[in-house]
């Protein structure tokens, strides 16, 4: 049972926050709630050590603090960055989380590119009729919770969670 939760607690938000940002550009705050509590609630249910709890929370803190500036310039949005912080405590301080933020650096980047390029022929996209969210052609901001989404999929079989649950299941 703690298994399944495992394996559909993470990816489950992640894909609802993708949607969300991707139809909205707003990542319901619940989402990143419901990442945090359930981590929690999994570690203690699975008996983890405090000090690798505390290593899970020390990479959420890390990701935090550099989301909390990056949110301060107005370069993130503060849902993207409360779902990458949310996101990263299931990593924890460990090889995990580089891979994580590196497929999310370079998910986001291509996000980015793909989404500039479609505001660039946003008059012939609507002209045509092409089935485009309004919110990819019209709005300033990058619906980074995709590519947060992405790269949570990605790293996640490498995530110290999910090779306990799957562990568990053998």
């Amino acid at each position: 049972m703690i298994a399944a939760s495992v394996f559909v607690i993470f990816p489950l938000c992640l894909a609802v926050a993708a949607f969300s940002d991707l139809f909205t550009m707003t990542i319901p705050n619940r989402i990143s709630i419901i990442l945090i509590a359930s981590f929690f609630a999994i570690a203690l249910l699975t008996g983890m050590p405090l000090a690798q709890v505390g290593s899970h929370a020390a990479g959420a803190l890390a990701v935090f603090v550099v989301c909390f500036i990056l949110f301060a310039t107005n370069t993130m949005g503060g849902g993207d960055a409360k779902l990458l912080t949310a996101s990263a405590l299931w990593f924890g301080l460990n090889p995990a989380i580089v891979e994580f933020l590196g497929y999310v650096g370079i998910f986001g980047g291509l996000i980015t590119l793909i989404i500039v390029m479609i505001r660039m022929q946003a008059d012939t996209i609507l002209a045509i009729g092409l089935p485009v969210p309004n919110s990819i052609l019209m709005a300033k901001k990058i619906p980074y919770g995709i590519a947060i989404a992405i790269g949570g999929f990605l790293a996640f079989p490498s995530s110290p969670l999910f090779m306990t649950a799957l562990q568990g299941l053998k």
